[in-house]
């Protein structure tokens, strides 16, 4: 799988709200891009990830 651009390892069977928490980030801070199409928040905890799955995990920040 492709994380950000990047090959990665991951576990068999992981979810993509699996992912965000591992990656330390809130599900309610991020927005997903998986296989070019960007994925609702609620799909999160039911999107099972593929070994060729490409996935964009972007986080909001603040600033001003």
């Amino acid at each position: 799988m492709k994380l950000n651009g990047e090959k990665i390892e991951f576990r068999e069977g992981m979810t993509v709200s699996e992912l965000v928490v591992e990656m330390g980030f809130s599900e309610a801070m991020v927005a997903v891009e998986l296989n070019l199409d960007i994925l609702p928040r609620d799909s999160f905890s039911s999107t099972v990830l593929k070994e060729n799955d490409c996935i964009e995990v972007v986080r909001f920040v603040g600033g001003g």
